[in-house]
């Protein structure tokens, strides 16, 4: 397995004899590196020990020895590295494994280099109170190989947390610990603990059932059984693939939902770690996807993913990494369009947005967003300053404005009138009332693959959606 190295100690915990005392070891070639002795709890019977901060490396030997009266019982886990631990959470595109992507065969063979990426998979398990354990786990720590990367459709290993290692795995250099929970087909109530719902106002009953939730629905059963039980663990991060099911399921509270989700994982990791895992920890996710009739319901969960700001890290979401992926469609997926299968695509993405928010490095994550709008009504014209470079591929009709008249407002295009390194000019002539908005790629299917109009012009980053409104 994987453990959380320095500047973190990582938890070992487990279950004994009431008031035993446990002492934990920790050896490299026979020799003593360290060692922490504890006692077990009467009332829950289990103990805990907080290693002192390791580098990153290994193998080490992790032995746990019970001693009660004169009886001992001995435990031993070989293998032992320590890096970075990340948890892989979300729906189908997440569960999706590395045997569904685009070239399998190539990437379920690319194992060797990688024998120090060690990965995990939990079981499919729902439960009405909050598990301290996990009652069942499909993967146990396991070295990658061909057979438990591939482990058929939608079971192990997931493709996005996999090739998400492997990326880190390659820019770091030192262990990556990988561990997999995730459910098809499932809104993000299920994830969500009682308290974090109750703090969004989420209604608790007569849930009319949404042809978009095709999982478990109920309000936290998979944070209690596939979440909570890993409460415990020293975590580098999280990163999550999940939305569509909110399409038509409490999608309107989804901009509450999301943040109060990620401020509850980071309270409980942080407060059953005894401190270990940061507070703040890294979280990314993936703006969501899909292939679906074309209303403007996705790109509301694609806005409300961000907590309507467009854009991630922000005030509401601090420390958060975002993933664009909606130029990555995949028409002729045999898994359905909404499982796209250019995975590689996301993870790369994703390991940028780890890089430059977890890991410190200056990196550019994120396409470029405009920073300032300047109406130039005279002229029918609407100039838009970005923040970065942007690369202008196509002039598709992406744009559109909201254009009011007698209290009535719709949306027309808006179609790009000139464009420069940092400044895009759009033609308003359409509209021959007051404009009140623009919105960019506020479509279910906005661009065709890595066909998006406007994309960052050296990181291959397409322009995130946004909608703006005119303020004075």
């Amino acid at each position: 397995m994987v453990l959380q190295k320095e500047p973190a100690g990582a938890v070992i915990w487990g279950y004994g004899t009431s008031e035993a005392t446990v002492t934990v070891t920790l050896y490299r070639d026979q020799e003593t590196i360290m060692e922490k002795v504890t006692s077990v709890k009467a009332h829950s019977n289990s103990w805990m020990v907080v290693l002192d901060p390791m580098k990153p490396g290994g193998p080490y030997e992790v032995m746990a020895q019970q001693t009660f009266g004169k009886t001992n019982f001995t435990l031993r886990v070989h293998d032992v590295l320590f890096g970075d631990v990340w948890l892989c959470s979300g729906q189908s595109n997440m569960q999706m494994t590395v045997s569904q992507i685009f070239n399998a065969t190539r990437e379920l063979a690319n194992t060797a280099a990688y024998q120090s990426v060690r990965i995990f998979s939990v079981s499919l398990i729902q439960a009405e109170q909050e598990l301290e354990d996990l009652a069942k786990v499909d993967l146990q720590w396991a070295k990658p190989t061909t057979e438990n990367l591939g482990h058929g459709i939608f079971q192990y290993m997931s493709a996005v947390c996999w090739l998400f290692g492997r990326n880190l795995y390659d820019t770091l250099q030192y262990p990556i610990g990988l561990i997999s929970s995730s459910w098809g087909g499932t809104p993000i109530e299920a994830w969500s603990s009682e308290r974090s719902l109750k703090a969004c106002g989420v209604p608790t009953q007569g849930f009319t059932q949404s042809n978009s939730v095709t999982g478990p629905s109920n309000h936290s059963v998979l944070w209690n059984a596939m979440i909570h039980p890993l409460h415990n663990m020293t975590l580098k991060g999280v990163i999550w693939y999940q939305g569509e099911s909110n399409m038509n399921f409490n999608r309107d509270l989804y901009n509450c939902t999301f943040p109060a989700l990620i401020e509850d994982w980071r309270q409980t990791f942080h407060h059953g770690s005894q401190g270990q895992t940061e507070r703040f920890f890294p979280f990314g996710f993936l703006s969501s996807y899909l292939s679906a009739p074309s209303d403007d319901t996705f790109p509301q969960i694609r806005w409300h993913q961000t907590a309507d700001f467009g854009y991630v890290p922000n005030l509401r979401m601090p420390n958060t990494f975002m993933a664009v992926a909606m130029d990555l469609c995949d028409r002729k997926s045999p898994f359905g369009s909404i499982h796209p299968r250019d995975k590689q695509t996301v993870a790369y993405r994703l390991h940028l947005g780890a890089r430059a928010v977890a890991y410190g490095e200056k990196v550019i994550f994120q396409g470029p967003l405009p920073e300032k709008m300047e109406l130039l009504a005279d002229k029918g014209l609407l100039n838009l300053m970005y923040s970065q470079e942007i690369q202008v591929q196509r002039q598709d009709k992406i744009f559109e404005i909201s254009c009011c008249s007698d209290h009535q407002c719709k949306w027309l295009p808006a179609p790009m009138d000139a464009f420069s390194a940092q400044t895009l000019t759009l033609s308003t002539g359409s509209c021959h009332g007051t404009l009140a908005a623009v919105r960019y790629a506020w479509a279910t299917w906005p661009c065709e693959y890595k066909q998006c109009p406007i994309y960052h012009p050296s990181s291959t980053l397409p322009a995130p959606p946004f909608i703006a409104f005119m303020t004075n």
